[in-house]
């Protein structure tokens, strides 16, 4: 395979521009609800109480997740102030640093060109940009995970016998992706690693793998949070391991239930704009016949696990959400890279007109959604999405033009090039979509209407809905009227009942002596003053959907 034509300048060029579209604008807008208001108050709230061992969520005990991306924010908040760009620093910092860790597995592989493209599918891909450039956990987990299932190729390839820094990876990887988002960051690489030898019929690669000193580093690293979250904390154990795993997967608990299909078309357009060579990647990456699976390819079979394991894990699963599938988007970025550096260096002709065929079938359709969507919805006025959306539209349709006519010209160097260049723009047009999201989903404005108007000793607090960011902006505890959610087992330990009211207590609250700050949907107010059994004066502010009442002046 000849790469002596790719310059090392095009790779700094490709991580200069990811790094440019990942972090312009990254603290612009206010945090999203109700994610990011979440994931910024608890470390906020760790670094006011001193305490980095008990999450707590709006000063209450909160046992969904680990503590890693928690610690992490906390980190960056201290360094650079409790803002938007602190909270989101990391997501954006470990997208970027999962991007090179595709480049040096790919490289391995595919050699330099293939790096070049899988590190831009990955980067530049719809999914995994947007998960990059919100402050969530799934993108922590994307990397560490990442590290533990590139380790442990590493470690099982052949001629890495006997070295132990892939090892030591494998199970640092995974440790870090366990105190991040729990048990999936030991079971899917476990998984992988079993069906791995399983196919190719050879219990070496579990030998090499699971050596003394790399599980000692994994317990090392584990043991001493959950150790100490245990002893302060005796009903974590349950709730954590069995109600947060074994029964959030295997039940409908939390409501988010969807059709085992769900993530099939999540991964068509996730990877946007790279998606027609996904076809011919996975094809080619099988062996012919079949039959020989696990005798030769062994490269490929190791990424197809990597990716089939955790989309098929998450596909089984009773509760889904989006991000759910970010971890499986390096194995497919470096099998999609290699694929594309095959076609530019064998100047393939068949292969490169089915990948733009495949792109135009899904792009095509896309494009025309983007267009005509603003006119369609019912809930947004044209003139408030067309602004984000045309742009988008606008790249997607000059990276078609391009693609084809650097084709017709036979042009496969180029044509890679300037899909590269088109999946950047594609992205920074797509970022600027965060914007908008600002003013549907966040809290920012709500919280500068409530400090516009709060004073020393005022009690701030949220009829029958809870915007975690509120907390965040307000530095301030809030009180919550007929509402529980996810803050349900910690409101079940709290010591002091005046933080969790029904329609009674909100109005012996609002009759008694002290000033309190009411916020509720508009649509609400009926339903509150039912509750409470009195009249709410007219409201003292208003937002886009949010009304604020004080019950003196």
């Amino acid at each position: 395979m000849n790469n002596s034509r790719l310059s090392p300048w095009k790779s700094a060029l490709l991580a200069l521009g990811l790094l440019f579209v990942y972090f312009y604008g990254l603290g612009a807008h206010g945090l999203l609800e109700p994610d990011e208001g979440r994931y910024s108050e608890i470390p906020r709230e760790m670094m006011e109480s001193g305490d980095f061992v008990t999450p707590r969520l709006n000063y209450v005990k909160y046992f969904e997740k680990p503590v890693l991306h928690y610690w992490l924010t906390a980190a960056s908040m201290k360094i650079l102030g409790e803002s938007e760009f602190a909270g989101r620093f990391w997501p954006a910092t470990l997208a970027l640093s999962g991007a090179a860790a595709v480049w040096v597995a790919a490289r391995r592989l595919h050699g330099p060109r293939g790096a070049l493209y899988s590190s831009a599918v990955l980067g530049a891909g719809l999914l995994y940009f947007a998960v990059g450039r919100i402050n969530i956990i799934d993108m922590t987990l994307s990397f560490f995970m990442s590290l533990s299932f590139i380790g442990l190729w590493f470690a099982v390839r052949d001629g890495e016998r006997g070295r132990l820094a892939p090892v030591l990876v494998f199970h640092a990887g995974m440790a870090l992706a366990v105190l991040s988002k729990g048990l999936v960051g030991v079971v899917l690489p476990a998984a992988v690693l079993g069906a791995y030898a399983l196919l190719v019929r050879d219990a070496s690669p579990i030998r090499r793998a699971l050596d003394w000193r790399g599980i000692a580093l994994f317990l090392a690293l584990t043991v001493p949070w959950f150790f100490e979250v245990c002893r302060r904390n005796p009903d974590f154990f349950h709730f954590f391991f069995v109600q947060e795993h074994f029964l959030r997967y295997a039940t409908r608990m939390h409501g988010r239930y969807e059709p085992h299909w769900f993530f099939i078309p999540i991964l068509l357009v996730g990877l946007i704009p790279w998606t027609g060579l996904l076809p011919g990647a996975l094809a080619s990456a099988l062996p012919r016949p079949l039959r020989n699976a696990g005798r030769e390819k062994r490269d490929e079979l190791f990424l197809l696990l990597w990716f089939g394991v955790i989309f098929v894990f998450f596909s089984l699963s009773s509760s889904k959400l989006v991000p759910y599938i970010v971890p499986a988007l390096p194995p497919v970025a470096i099998l999609m890279g290699g694929y594309l550096a095959r076609c530019v260096e064998k100047e393939d002709i068949k292969r490169t007109g089915r990948f733009l065929l495949w792109n135009s079938i899904l792009l095509v359709p896309f494009i025309a959604a983007l267009v005509l969507y603003p006119f369609l919805n019912d809930r947004e006025p044209a003139g408030l999405l067309l602004p984000y959306t045309l742009p988008v539209a606008a790249v997607l349709v000059m990276t078609v033009y391009l693609g084809w006519r650097l084709f017709l010209r036979r042009r496969f160097g180029a044509l890679a090039a300037a899909m590269c260049l088109m999946s950047l723009l594609t992205m920074f047009s797509f970022g600027r979509a965060f914007l908008l999201y600002d003013r549907l989903l966040s809290a920012r404005d709500l919280a500068a209407r409530v400090d516009a108007i709060r004073r020393p000793g005022d009690v701030v607090a949220q009829f029958a809905d809870y915007d975690q960011g509120l907390p965040f902006y307000l530095k301030q505890r809030v009180v919550l009227v007929d509402w529980l959610g996810e803050l349900e087992f910690g409101a079940a330990q709290e010591s002091d009942p005046s933080w969790f009211l029904d329609g009674a207590g909100l109005a012996g609250l609002w009759s008694g002596e002290r000033r309190v700050i009411l916020v509720m949907d508009a649509d609400r107010r009926e339903r509150a003053e039912e509750r409470m059994g009195l009249a709410l004066p007219d409201p003292f502010a208003e937002t886009r959907d949010r009304l604020v009442f004080v019950n003196r002046r």
